[in-house]
Parts: structure tokens; C-alpha cells; sequence
């Protein structure tokens, strides 16, 4: 089979299932053209994309701005490996490190690999700045967290599917309860030998869990009380999703460690990152950490643009203005069903929880009627659905959305 033939979505569908691993199971649609908001199927068929491949899109498909830069550095200059300076790294490190406030970026290239950089910078300060015990650091996570899928990072992860026959299992991290900072207080008093506390300001993956206001600026208070360090995960929460540029942001909260990704390059290319403050990011030394790919020119080239575009057409406000309409309109509808319990979110990354258990169909039947409806998203934690449209996103476009669903929501009938 030519690469170029064209395939019908069965065909298309079948053959991901005969020569990749099944590690996903993807909604039964398959998509070959994207733009701003919408995206399209090999037939033709359009659709809204409400998961904006989970918030990587948040500039919208295919923004000409972001792929022409990174069309541009691919015809100049691709990859150098850092055993060599490029042109591009130290002028992308510049404008993110006066974007987020922090004197050092660290990049790197998926959201789990910044998530175990961070987790590496976090250990090397409390061996060599905090006086902790070689191998003794301790590092405080939450229930029902997302990280990523790497063997540490599913060490502390209690989803039992992300774990089971992985182990033996990373030690070193201690499980608390998520928005409760009595837990974090005892968790700090009792273990010495804590290092950090690494957290997302939404829990995404567990069902867009927003925490009570002021936990996070609690949480960085007893972090300071502590002399631990705070590291936010924003992989997700990031590039102004919820309505700032940061999802911290909302409680003016500043991490001692940031961890970025996803949106950061627009969804056209691989690229994280770790941003700290000279005083915790000098732990890191030739030779102590690094990545081929990490900081190639291509990528600097397209995060610069990623972030350009977030500032130049005020996507943040935009998904501040959008996710009040959104819930507004949703909480309008929900008094009127016994098919949804609740909205909640902040900004564009929000969820309704469907009144069926987690190991219903429900969710999941919903979504795929929701697709022969012209919308895309998928279920998360079973009976929650996540809704995540890229940030270009209109008032007309939204209104737009909001019919599908309640459209999709009232004729929906459980089988």
C-alpha cells in the first residue's frame, strides 16, 4: 500500500489495529485535516474539536504563524544536539524566561520527560542545597494524580490500569489526599526528608478537579514554611487553558519549579520544559541531565511563535470570557436532565459528570453520539467527559457547541 493512498476510515482504523500496540482506545473517527477549531475526517466529514489533543492545541490547528516558523527553521537548521551552541536556543530561552518570570528554562521534549527533569532538579537542590541524606529525599504527590507514563511517575500514580504489571516501583514518594492542606501540613511535619511538593493546580486527567480556592496559595505557604520546593505540573493547565497565562496565576501563586509542555509548542511539535530560579536550577552541571532533542532549533522556533500568538491574540481572556459562557449555559441546561449531575472547570478545560457509575458505557456512548453530531471529546475516569476547544474559539462557534451538547445530551437515551 502506497503511503500516499488514500484510505477509508475502516481501513484506516484496521490498520492501526493490526500493526500498532493498543495502548489507546480511540473514539471511531479518523481525522486527516485540521484548522483553527475544526477538524475533518478522511471522508470529509467536519467536526468541532473539544479536546484540542488534550489542551496541545490551544492555538488552534495548524496556526499558519506557528507552522511557518516551523517550516522556516526545518529548511535552515534542524537539530545540532546540545555538544553544539544554535542560534535559536538561547534566544527562545530569553523570551520564555521573561514570559513565566524565571531566570533558567530547561528544555526538553514530551510532558513526561519535564515532569522527571523536574523531579531530578527537585532532588539534586535537597541533596546539594537543603542538606537531605543522600537517597533519603522525599517528594509529595496527590490521589488520583496525572503525570505522565513513565516508570516513576506511575510509582506514585494509584490508577491501578497505568500500573498493574510495571513494577518493581520507584520509592521516594509519599500520597496525600488532593486539596487538603491539612494532609500536606502532616505529611511535611512528619517527613523530614521532604524535598518538594509536585501538584497540578487542576487535575485534568481525574476530571477537570478544581481545588478550593486558596489551596494553592496555601500550599505554596506551608512549602515555604517548610523550605520544600513547589513544582506545578502545567503540562495541561498551561498557556493560558484556564484563563490566565497559568493556572497558578489565578492565585497570583509563583512554583518554585514550572513544568510546561503540550500547548507550548502549539501542538505542531514535541516540546517541555522545567523553569526555575538560578538558586535551584544551578544544581544541574554538565553531564548531570540532557536530551538530544531537547532545545533544537526547530523547537525553540516554534515555541517562541507558540507563546507570540497566546500574547497577540489574547487567548487567554478569550478562554477566561468563553468557559463563563460555557458553564453558564450548561448550568442552564443541567436543572432540566437526570443525565448530567455537573459542569465545572475554569477557563476552556472543563468537564460534566454524568449521573451513571465509573465502569458505565455512558460517557462513552455519549461522546460517540456526540461525534455523528459533529463534535469531538472523549471520557475520562468512566463517566465524566472532558471538554477542551482550542482557545481561538468564537462566541458564535461556542453558542454553536453548547447546541450540539444539549442537543446530544436530550436526545441521548442509555442502553
Amino acid at each position: 500500500m502506497a503511503v500516499l493512498e488514500h484510505l477509508t476510515s475502516q481501513q484506516a482504523i484496521d490498520l492501526e489495529n493490526k500493526y500498532g500496540a493498543h495502548n489507546y482506545h480511540p473514539l471511531p473517527v479518523v481525522l486527516s485535516k485540521g484548522e483553527g477549531v475544526y477538524v475533518w475526517d478522511v471522508e470529509g466529514k467536519k467536526y468541532y474539536d473539544f479536546l484540542s489533543a488534550y489542551s496541545a492545541v490551544n492555538q488552534g490547528h495548524c496556526h499558519p504563524k506557528i507552522v511557518g516558523a516551523m517550516v522556516e527553521q526545518a529548511k535552515t537548521l534542524t537539530l545540532t544536539s546540545r555538544a553544539f551552541y544554535n542560534d535559536m536556543l538561547g534566544k527562545y530561552e530569553k523570551y520564555a524566561t521573561e514570559t513565566f518570570g524565571f531566570d533558567k528554562l530547561l528544555p526538553m521534549n514530551t510532558g513526561a520527560e519535564a515532569v522527571e527533569t523536574a523531579l531530578k532538579v527537585c532532588r539534586r537542590w535537597a541533596y546539594q542545597k537543603k542538606g537531605i541524606p543522600e537517597n533519603q529525599a522525599k517528594v509529595i504527590v496527590c490521589e488520583n494524580n496525572f503525570h505522565g507514563r513513565t516508570t516513576t511517575i506511575i510509582s506514585f500514580s494509584n490508577d491501578e490500569v497505568a500500573r498493574e504489571n510495571y513494577g518493581p516501583y520507584t520509592e521516594g514518594f509519599v500520597t496525600i489526599e488532593y486539596d487538603n492542606l491539612t494532609a500536606l501540613e502532616n505529611a511535611l511535619k512528619s517527613n523530614p526528608h521532604v524535598a518538594g511538593f509536585l501538584v497540578e493546580p487542576i487535575q485534568g486527567e481525574a476530571g477537570v478537579y478544581v481545588p478550593s480556592g486558596g489551596y494553592l496559595k496555601g500550599a505554596k505557604a506551608l512549602c515555604e514554611k517548610y523550605n520544600v520546593l513547589f513544582i506545578a505540573d502545567e503540562v495541561q493547565t498551561g498557556i493560558a487553558r484556564t484563563g490566565k497565562m497559568l493556572a497558578v496565576d489565578h492565585e497570583d501563586v509563583k512554583p518554585d519549579i514550572l513544568i510546561l509542555g503540550k500547548a507550548l509548542s502549539g501542538g505542531v511539535y514535541p516540546v517541555s520544559g522545567v523553569l526555575a530560579n538560578d538558586d535551584i536550577m544551578e544544581v544541574i552541571t554538565p553531564g548531570s541531565h540532557g536530551s538530544t532533542f531537547g532545545g533544537n532549533p526547530v523547537a525553540a522556533a516554534v515555541s517562541t511563535a507558540a507563546l507570540e500568538v497566546i500574547k497577540e491574540e489574547h487567548l487567554a481572556q478569550n478562554a477566561q470570557e468563553l468557559g463563563e459562557l460555557f458553564r453558564e449555559e450548561l448550568n442552564k441546561f443541567i436543572p432540566t436532565s437526570d443525565l448530567v449531575v455537573k459542569v465545572r472547570g475554569k477557563g476552556l478545560l472543563n468537564a460534566i459528570v454524568i449521573n451513571d457509575t465509573e465502569d458505565s458505557s455512558t460517557a462513552w456512548d455519549i461522546c460517540v453520539a456526540l461525534k455523528e453530531n459533529g463534535l469531538l471529546a472523549k471520557p475520562t475516569h468512566g463517566n465524566i467527559i472532558r471538554f477542551a476547544p482550542p482557545l481561538v474559539m468564537n462566541h458564535e462557534q461556542l453558542m454553536d457547541c453548547v447546541s450540539i451538547i444539549i442537543k446530544t445530551l436530550n436526545e441521548f437515551k442509555k442502553g
